[in-house]
């Protein structure tokens, strides 16, 4: 045997060896596509595929090599993706509103490929994945601008759905209009309250009467279907796109970094991982002085960091409230076990109501 078939008979063994390796792959991509799907989680993980890249690399010896390996991981990786997209193609995410509301557009991006259903409200999207009618929920939690949607974080309290992720998102306003529509014509506009709130100083300065609508998009609707140039719907250039409105103005939002913050919905509780470091919990105090001082005190001195905590009224028992809390550090630790146990001394209800790795921004 020459040296060339030498080479090529290593060549065929190791082929029939990747071969085997590659399916073994891809059977564990498989599972990885079901566990999103359950949780509502998206593919992408960028932080993932950087680490898998890295500590792979390491194990080549010849220098030569390494970057020929990275591609090779790479092409792997978005295989493995692929593969991924096709099986979650019949995923089935509800948001509140109709096309082109933000609601949509933010279950599209984090979602590419799974079926974005509409739903009336937000009440109504979230009893579809309490139901099994939907794999999982986008719905806003906050605005930057306009501060937190307190019909979500009830549903949230009162519900049995988790979170699997939080995702902020920038939010655009304009004003739309039918075709002949100017700044002049328009006396009216019509919007989700939120967004009405986030244009305000525009619509002062026009001097516009405002129309509350159920969201964005359904304004869009209305404004297309009545034909008129007097009134003018708030909204995303999408929506606008696709009922047919002209933008007349672009960001009318006061604040030039309007964003709002969508949580994931699921009926599973994600499985915690070593890099969750972010998460959510709801709970209730004891009806006795210091409780929720003591309450905080506890999430502090297990040395976790509470970013946000808000209080919402339970509407049982009158000026009775439960309070919805963000904070940083592995909740699932040892630490964050002795925690919880802790709180039970001065909480009578406490929810953890979901922990991820980090909030994600979507563009």
């Amino acid at each position: 045997m020459t040296e060339l078939e030498k080479a090529r008979a290593i060549i065929n063994q190791t082929d029939k060896e990747m071969a085997r390796l590659f399916e073994q792959r891809m059977d564990a991509a498989r599972i990885v596509a079901e566990y999103k799907k359950a949780n509502g989680l998206p593919i992408d993980d960028f932080v993932r595929e950087a680490e898998i890249i890295a500590r792979n690399t390491e194990y080549i010896e010849n220098e030569d090599y390494r970057s020929y390996y990275v591609s090779f991981l790479q092409g792997n990786i978005d295989l493995s993706k692929k593969l991924q997209h096709k099986l979650l193609d019949g995923m089935r995410v509800a948001y509140s509103g109709v096309e082109g509301a933000f609601a949509n557009i933010a279950a599209e991006k984090i979602f590419p490929d799974a079926k974005a259903i509409g739903f009336k409200d937000f009440k109504a999207a979230y009893k579809a994945v309490a139901d099994g009618e939907c794999d999982c929920a986008v719905l806003p939690i906050e605005n930057s601008h306009n501060g937190d949607v307190g019909q979500v974080l009830d549903l949230a309290f009162f519900g049995s759905l988790y979170i699997s992720g939080v995702y902020e998102i920038e939010v655009i306003q304009n004003l739309l209009g039918n075709k002949g529509a100017t700044l002049s014509t328009i006396k009216e506009v019509i919007s989700h309250p939120q967004a009405l709130g986030q244009c305000a100083e525009f619509i002062r300065e026009k001097g516009y009467k405002t129309t509350e609508s159920v969201n964005t998009a359904v304004a869009v609707k209305t404004v297309a279907e009545s034909g008129r140039t007097d009134i003018a719907a708030i909204g995303s250039v999408e929506a606008g796109k696709k009922f047919g409105l002209e933008k007349i103005e672009g960001h009318i939002n006061e604040s030039g970094t309007n964003t709002t913050r969508f949580a994931v919905f699921t009926r599973a509780e994600k499985k915690p991982t070593p890099n969750d470091k972010h998460f959510v919990m709801l709970f209730t105090v004891k009806n006795s002085a210091g409780s929720l001082g003591e309450a905080i005190t506890i999430i502090g001195k297990h040395g976790f960091n509470l970013k946000a905590l808000k209080s919402r009224p339970t509407k049982e028992l009158i000026w009775d409230y439960y309070f919805y809390a963000e904070g940083e550090g592995d909740i699932m630790s040892d630490e964050g076990k002795a925690m919880l146990e802790d709180l039970k001394e001065c909480c009578n209800n406490l929810k953890i109501l979901g922990h991820f790795e980090k909030e994600i921004l979507i563009k």
